[in-house]
């Protein structure tokens, strides 16, 4: 690979960094090629986005980035692939999901919305995370929770005027 050519991975790989704030780094060594070929169509269906990395490539191209990634450098030891999603936990699922069958991948660290994940005992942690779709639901349904009480009780209030004061009276 020419200069030329490890500056242009260097900043295709900054603009990927820049482009997302949900960057897992996992180690897929040993998988043979039936297992990859498995873990790419689980990463496809997930649209998480898997590629190997070169270390000394991603480790220059994040200290281009204009992100803080802490401890992250110093995981990029050995086999290296990186993987980009959209939602903060589905990296993390494809991950566990597939280690039902497999010890790997495994996580060597992530970092998702400015935190850094470090090792894989974080690997519950990551799955554990709610997308905002997820949060907003959550928020949603607690919002709803008490308009629907009120309504309810006003039904069965009975549809007479002082029956609806006397429920309001209560609440």
């Amino acid at each position: 690979m020419t200069r030329e050519e490890k500056s242009q991975v260097i900043q295709d790989l900054t603009a990927k960094l820049a482009d997302t704030n949900i960057i897992y780094l996992a180690d897929i060594s040993g998988l043979n090629a039936l297992a990859t070929s498995n873990l790419r169509r689980a990463c496809f269906k997930a649209n998480v986005k898997l590629a190997v990395v070169k270390n000394t490539l991603l480790s220059k191209a994040m200290e281009a980035s204009d992100k803080d990634f802490g401890e992250l450098p110093n995981v990029l030891k050995g086999n290296t692939s990186i993987m980009i999603a959209e939602a903060g936990n589905a990296p993390a699922k494809v991950i566990k999901e597939f280690r039902k069958k497999s010890n790997k991948p495994v996580l060597k660290g992530a970092f998702v919305e400015e935190s850094i994940y470090v090792g894989d005992d974080q690997l519950d942690t990551l799955v554990n995370i709610k997308s905002k779709e997820e949060l907003i639901g959550d928020i949603i349904t607690l919002l709803q929770s008490p308009a629907k009480n009120v309504i309810s009780a006003l039904q069965s209030s009975g549809q007479k005027l002082s029956g609806i004061l006397t429920t309001l009276s209560e609440k």
